[in-house]
């Protein structure tokens, strides 16, 4: 190999190496965009407060911590009623994170309690397309 021809070879390398280091920094800040909307959930024995109530389709996290003196749970429910995800067994002081995908738009409805009724246990959640 000559001279010239190691340095175009280097040269290749080296362009080739910026490149992928520009495309890695694409891909991290795709994938912060692609991280979606995370919502504090703050269970209690009697409640189940959410610190926002609507989000834009696609990945959401709830982030719920125990407030409340017993086990708690945490489902999110469709607009149709069916179950899109549920987190179980958040022990008093626990926080546990729930991530779904919310592929369409509507009114969904997340529970902290999912076997009770009354004010505060279910909580309606807009999802804007």
């Amino acid at each position: 190999m000559t001279p010239r021809s190691a340095a175009a070879v280097l040269a290749a390398v080296l362009i080739g190496a910026g490149a992928s280091g520009c495309a890695a920094k694409e891909s991290a800040t795709d994938s912060a965009a692609d991280a979606g909307t995370e919502v504090s959930v703050d269970a209690t024995d009697t409640g189940c407060a959410l610190s926002v109530a609507e989000a834009a389709v696609g990945p959401v996290t709830f982030a719920v911590t125990n407030n409340g003196a017993k086990v708690t749970e945490l489902y999110v429910y469709n607009p149709s009623g069916g179950v899109v995800g549920e987190v179980e067994n958040i022990s008093p002081g626990l926080k546990r994170d729930l991530k779904v995908e919310l592929a369409a738009p509507g009114t969904y409805v997340v529970a902290c309690k999912p076997g009770m009724v009354g004010d505060g246990i279910r909580t309606d959640f807009t999802v804007k397309g």
